[in-house]
């Protein structure tokens, strides 16, 4: 019985190795050329956006893409700059010939190849609409590409090559990028050649080392008796280990399935009463921040209303017979409207950004620009806390986030300063360009956050100094708003006492993901 098991497993593993052999073969014979040519393409492709990007890059510096290469015209002399780097990685990495051409001059510009006057008589043709029977066009020129992908036949040499020719978005540089594609039948009955062999050597082993796998014993039934025994003592943690195909094999497995099913059910009750136990924190976590959010709203709306309601009954009253006294209590509801306005806004900005309703819309711009955009809308107020405002930054400086809410922090960090000034009143706004992050600072001169309580300036409705904040109409709300902004850019944040006084800080990133 045992010779039986041992010889069908070890035929069994025979034909799956013949049959994942000749699926290799197969493989070979039907797609290796076209994967083959695939990558070349996409080399190619590839090829073109870094010449293409150096030369867009050249343009907007003021110059042009032949400020790259010496006047001979090869790259191999002369300074290494980046587009000599560029052609040179081409050639050794992916064996691409490169010719660039000025159409202005119709002269070369630079080649990786020797042939210069044969591959510039073929641009030409190819530009005319010249092409031979032979060539197939891959890729074709078209509204969002300058370049034409195509698969020629050179009779000299009795070769094919993929070749991508086209200009550059410089709007002045021909080139024609040309890559052999080597006798890929040869390799393709090479390959399948090298694999008979190989796989034959594989089959032979694999038989080898099956067949003495199958020949262990089997574990002697005392094993399965202290196993059971185990079990009946509740230890899930007895296995049988052997790979047996007999009856004693098939038993052992029985034996663990049961036992992995019975660990499994208790698993299944302990994480059952884990996740209810979860569940009932969170609900009651829940409730503590519902109970304590509409305590925090309750307690900020209350003086307010009080206000409100008190100068109202004034008026009503006619408390205020003259003028300046109408106007006095006029002035303090309005105020008071207005502060309970503001902070129903912030809540309502808040929560958009909590829950994600309010999305972030990416883009680049020079976050120096915004700087002083806020420090302009911010003019009255800055002159009525006599405030030295001091500028620590070379613009520009561009990043990627959301402008309209990277605007709104600098004016929450602004305000903050504005309204914590003290000591010599000087506020310092500083930006430095990190590579990846850029930082960006405000500090005012002032009074220090102790240090204690540094962490909690962030949650929502928290207040250092509860009757100044109360004093010029702070809700508490700002660094929350501040919070939930940077971490939506997925950016760090934070505060700090200096010598004399507190700096806020804030990154964001200079380069763009993916």
């Amino acid at each position: 019985m045992k010779r039986s098991i041992r010889i069908r497993v070890t035929v069994i593993f025979a034909g799956l190795t013949m049959l994942i052999l000749l699926g290799i073969w197969a493989a070979n014979n039907l797609f290796l050329r076209r994967y083959y040519e695939s990558e070349k393409v996409d080399a190619l492709e590839q090829a073109y956006e870094e010449i293409d990007a150096l030369a867009v890059k050249r343009t907007v510096e003021g110059g042009s893409l032949q400020d790259d290469f010496p006047d001979n015209g090869y790259f191999d002399s002369g300074e290494q700059t980046e587009g000599v780097r560029l052609l040179r990685q081409l050639e050794d990495q992916d064996n691409i010939m490169t010719i660039l051409a000025d159409t202005f001059t119709d002269y070369p510009i630079v080649s990786s190849g020797r042939d210069v006057a044969t591959m510039m008589e073929r641009i030409r043709r190819y530009i005319i609409g010249d092409q031979k029977r032979d060539d197939e066009i891959l890729e074709t020129i078209s509204e969002t590409k300058n370049y034409t992908i195509q698969k020629s036949y050179y009779g000299r040499t009795g070769s094919y090559y993929l070749e991508c020719w086209g200009f550059l978005s410089d709007n002045r540089t021909l080139f024609i990028l040309s890559t052999p594609l080597e006798s890929i039948e040869e390799s393709v009955r090479l390959s399948n050649r090298f694999l008979i062999y190989v796989g034959a050597a594989a089959m032979l082993l694999s038989l080898v080392v099956m067949y003495a796998a199958t020949s262990r014993e089997v574990r002697p039934i005392l094993k399965l008796s202290e196993l059971s025994e185990r079990m009946s003592r509740l230890d899930f943690d007895a296995r049988y280990e052997g790979t047996e195909e007999d009856e004693i094999g098939i038993l052992g497995r029985s034996m663990n399935v049961m036992s992995d099913r019975l660990q499994q059910a208790i698993e299944q009750l302990r994480s059952a009463n884990l996740k209810l136990q979860q569940d009932i924190q969170e609900k009651t976590q829940i409730d503590e921040m519902r109970r304590e959010f509409i305590a925090d709203v309750s307690h900020e709306l209350k003086t307010p209303i009080a206000l409100i309601q008190g100068y109202a009954e004034g008026l009503a009253e006619g408390m205020a017979e003259d003028p300046d006294s109408r106007d006095y209590y006029c002035g303090v509801i309005v105020d008071e409207a207005n502060k309970m306005n503001r902070m129903v806004k912030q809540l309502l900005t808040l929560s958009a950004l909590e829950f994600g309703s309010d999305q972030v819309e990416m883009e680049r711009f020079d976050v120096t620009e915004v700087i002083r955009g806020v420090l302009s809308s911010a003019g009255i107020l800055i002159q009525q806390k006599n405030a030295e405002i001091q500028l620590e930054m070379s613009p520009p400086v561009y990043v990627w986030a959301d402008e309209f809410k990277i605007e709104e922090v600098l004016t929450n960090y602004l305000s903050n300063a504005l309204n914590h000034l003290g000591g010599e009143r000087i506020i310092r706004i500083s930006v430095t360009d990190n590579g990846e992050t850029a930082r960006v600072a405000v500090r005012n001169t002032g009074d220090p956050i102790p240090e204690n309580e540094l962490s909690n300036i962030w949650t929502k409705f928290y207040k250092v100094d509860k009757a100044r904040t109360r004093g010029y109409g702070g809700s508490g709300i700002g660094l929350s708003i501040v919070k939930a902004i940077m971490e939506s850019h997925r950016q760090s944040y934070g505060a700090y006492n200096t010598e004399d006084g507190v700096e806020f800080w804030f990154t964001l990133q200079t380069r763009r993901d993916g």
